[in-house]
């Protein structure tokens, strides 16, 4: 990164949001219903995302899937800007100013770390408001008198009878989550973008922006990916912690993975592995090509310095920069 923009990196952030709910919400409704339903005792059980996928268009329809997109919008789009800003502007902070030639994990991973904590605050009741939602559809077992008219009537709902901190529930969870998840995407963003740099230096400058755009959707896909391998399980308990009708129940994430572990096993707690998945590639590679882009426009520069020889005989090394 060269030096901070201050809130030009919070717009590209937003940017960012943005482009990920219009992409990844329906696979991300898909995710939850499986996660909520699946785990259940008793109640509908979806063979597989696609079958949840066609029950959710027959039953509802395309509205179906984009359930809950409101709060949606407004979290992931504000988190989204916190993060990247937060995350560009720590990392230029650590680095006191110096480009290195490479990543620096003693640099990226705490960066990522402080902003998925800073963001779990506002993704928490977000994502409460976002998941009682979804899980509202026809196959719920919800009594429609108890159902939510929208996701206002859900966030006040939800203050009237647990309290202020009831729209908190699942907070710890959210924090473990986004902390060690985006420890994780940052790091592998970071390498693939560096390594696929490194590999394509003599390409010509011609198809720069085009080489571009295909970095950022492999390195933000497989960021994103790595992601959601690593912290499934965590947003396995998030879900059923946030969408419990029981005030009481626990809120402990290890105690709920546990619980789930003696009933179905690993596989439990990676419900909703496959549409996670599936999920994953196109949204974070549409986020990653998207803040980049923005980024390019505000005239933020995000640099990959690449170790390069100035001459092929001689032993001096250069560096070339990619923005």
């Amino acid at each position: 990164m060269a030096e901070s923009s201050g809130y030009k990196e919070y717009v590209a952030g937003l940017v960012a949001g943005v482009a990920t709910v219009i992409t990844g919400h329906p696979f991300d409704t898909v995710k939850v219903k499986l996660q909520k339903h699946n785990t259940e005792a008793h109640g509908v059980k979806y063979r597989s995302g696609w079958h949840c996928t066609t029950r959710i268009l027959k039953t509802e329809g395309i509205r179906g899937l984009y359930r809950g997109a409101t709060p949606s919008f407004v979290g992931v789009a504000f988190e989204s800007s916190l993060l990247f800003g937060v995350y560009s502007q720590t990392k230029q902070s650590l680095q006191g100013g110096v480009q290195s030639s490479c990543p620096q994990p003693q640099v990226i991973i705490p960066s990522a770390a402080f902003g998925g904590a800073l963001i779990s605050f506002v993704l928490c009741p977000s994502e409460l408001v976002k998941c009682r939602m979804q899980v509202q559809g026809a196959d719920s077992l919800v009594p429609k008198s108890s159902r939510y008219s929208g996701p206002l009537d859900c966030a006040l709902k939800t203050v009237k009878t647990e309290g202020v901190t009831g729209i908190f529930r699942g907070g710890f969870t959210t924090l473990l989550r986004e902390s060690s998840g985006n420890a994780v995407f940052f790091s592998v963003y970071e390498y693939v973008r560096y390594y696929m740099h490194s590999q394509l230096k003599a390409a010509s400058s011609e198809n720069s922006h085009l080489i571009d755009a295909g970095i950022g959707i492999l390195s933000g896909g497989l960021g994103g990916v790595a992601f959601w391998s690593a912290v499934l399980p965590l947003d396995v308990a998030k879900t059923i912690i946030q969408t419990s009708p029981d005030k009481s129940s626990s809120r402990n994430p290890f105690q709920i993975l546990s619980l789930i572990y003696r009933r179905a096993g690993l596989k439990g707690c990676y419900t909703g592995l496959g549409p996670t998945i599936v999920r994953a590639f196109p949204a974070n590679a549409a986020a990653i090509v998207a803040w980049e882009l923005a980024m390019k426009l505000l005239g933020i520069k995000h640099e990959s310095k690449i170790p390069e020889r100035l001459d092929p005989g001689s032993d001096d090394i250069g560096y070339k920069s990619f923005t």
